[in-house]
């Protein structure tokens, strides 16, 4: 039979209670937050009290016979049994096949917080892999934050609240807001997973946002990637071989107050191509009494200068280059040498064989003697691979400003934008360039990492033929008239 209670179970008695005797009962006369007097009996050891939940539950059989005990949510007897009698119809109506069970579950999840879905979300994607690696921490914290503002600004509560008309008008109102394209793509991608799971997972029927259209990231891109010239380059490996010393011979220099007082009135000089040389000097002579010191300085200088080098001459990503193992590079190769991918660590989650120029390998050949004796295979190719500061401060030291006049930025990822552009000025054919960048698509390669500035475009027009040359003259124009 199925039936409402409520639940009863003992626990401590509040303070500033009172014990007393009320129809021949001891009772504990209380008041709850909101400040309601409550009478509940005492335990038979007069311990604690006997707690009565204020909302009513509901206990009934399944269809296969097993007790379910679930909370209506209601305080009211009557709404709660108008619940019960809800969830016993719904059985009636699976039982004598107007509907399935898994539709009835689908209803069920239909009522519960969007919230509580999104919850379950984060917590599959912990078990989930994607090309054979599990989701970083970061990638979820990051995906979980999106949806959580996208449910924030939709104002959605329940999942039926999901359409497709409120995730345009956010979209329309994060593009008048200057949000890029791309970012307004991550936001859609983001919800679009998350409903796809929705509809794996049996919580809702079919997907509402199926057919939405994406921004054009090429035709809103906010963060324009140039590549290093040859100078540059030449500049750049110079000042992270030479920086590491060259830090310990920087001056101070006094801090001039501009109007408010300074927290402090001296720094050190920044390090820029005029004063590098000098400052390295000068950090030499200042490491003459440590030689252990200087070595190791000269050492992380030579592996980070060692550690671009490979970037601009492979293409590899920053993470991919700072996951290579000391097995992982194949030097006695008589043909090519070459550096050896795992698929783990892969972007696109493929092994792949990166050929070596010989120069390259050969200055790889004596990071690798610098190395301990007979190091391991699994020992780091790099031990302290550069981040994104480090990196920047080498181009201050080499004087490649961060931004130029067009608004187009350098960072570390430009380095592979660097390998493609000059790929292409070297005439490779451009599918030879998307195989060794890796690309899926022509379209990424030369869109997105090739950069135009440096191709001889006026050199390849240049090579035209006259064309006005070889028209014809007015007696040959008249004769073929004729």
């Amino acid at each position: 039979m199925a039936s409402i209670y409520r639940k009863t179970y003992p626990i401590p008695i509040p303070d500033q209670a009172q014990i007393l005797q009320r129809r021949g009962k001891a009772m504990v006369r209380w008041s709850n937050a909101r400040g309601q007097v409550r009478f509940n009996p005492l335990t038979e050891d007069g311990r604690r009290m006997l707690y009565v939940s204020e909302v009513w539950y509901a206990r009934y059989k399944d269809l296969d016979g097993r007790e379910r005990r679930i909370s209506t949510g209601c305080r009211d007897e009557q709404a709660a049994r108008k619940k019960l009698a809800d969830v016993i119809g719904e059985l009636e109506k699976v039982r004598v096949g107007f509907l399935t069970a898994q539709q009835v579950a689908t209803a069920e999840h239909g009522k519960r917080p969007i919230a509580e879905h999104l919850a379950d979300y984060i917590e599959a994607l912990k078990a989930k892999r994607l090309r054979g690696r599990r989701i970083s921490t970061a990638y979820r914290r990051n995906l979980e934050g999106r949806l959580n503002r996208l449910l924030r600004e939709c104002r959605f509560k329940r999942l039926a609240d999901i359409t497709p008309e409120a995730v345009h008008r956010w979209m329309d109102q994060a593009e008048a807001a200057h949000m890029a394209a791309a970012t307004r793509n991550a936001y859609l991608t983001s919800i679009i997973a998350f409903c796809n799971w929705l509809v794996h997972s049996h919580r809702i029927a079919a997907t509402p946002l199926g057919r939405m259209q994406k921004a054009n990231p090429a035709s809103d891109r906010r963060h324009l990637r140039r590549a290093l010239t040859v100078a540059e380059i030449s500049r750049l490996l110079h000042a992270a071989a030479v920086r590491p010393v060259a830090e310990l011979g920087r001056q101070s220099v006094r801090i001039e107050p501009d109007g408010e007082q300074p927290p402090q009135s001296w720094t050190y000089e920044p390090l820029i191509p005029a004063n590098l040389q000098s400052c390295h000097h000068r950090g030499h002579a200042r490491l003459e009494a440590q030689p252990e010191r200087k070595g190791r300085l000269e050492a992380i200088g030579r592996a980070r200068a060692l550690f671009y080098l490979i970037a601009l001459s492979t293409g590899l990503r920053r993470n991919e280059l700072a996951s290579l193992t000391v097995g992982r590079v194949h030097l006695d190769d008589a043909a090519v040498p070459w550096i050896e991918l795992a698929a783990e660590h892969a972007k696109s989650g493929r092994q792949a064989s990166l050929p070596l120029r010989c120069d390259v390998a050969a200055q790889l050949q004596q990071h690798l003697h610098s190395l301990a004796t007979d190091p391991a295979l699994d020992t780091p190719l790099f031990a302290h691979p550069p981040t994104i500061r480090t990196f920047d401060a080498d181009c201050r030291a080499a004087g490649i400003a961060k931004v130029d006049a067009r608004g187009r930025v350098v960072d570390i990822h430009a380095l592979r934008t660097t390998f493609a552009t000059h790929l292409a000025v070297a005439g490779v054919h451009p599918r030879i360039t998307q195989a060794a960048m890796r690309h899926s698509r022509m379209e990424l390669t030369n869109t997105y990492y090739t950069d135009p500035a440096l191709l001889d475009v006026a050199g390849a027009v240049n090579a035209l033929p006259d064309f006005a040359a070889a028209a014809p003259t007015a007696a040959e124009a008249a004769q073929h008239s004729t």
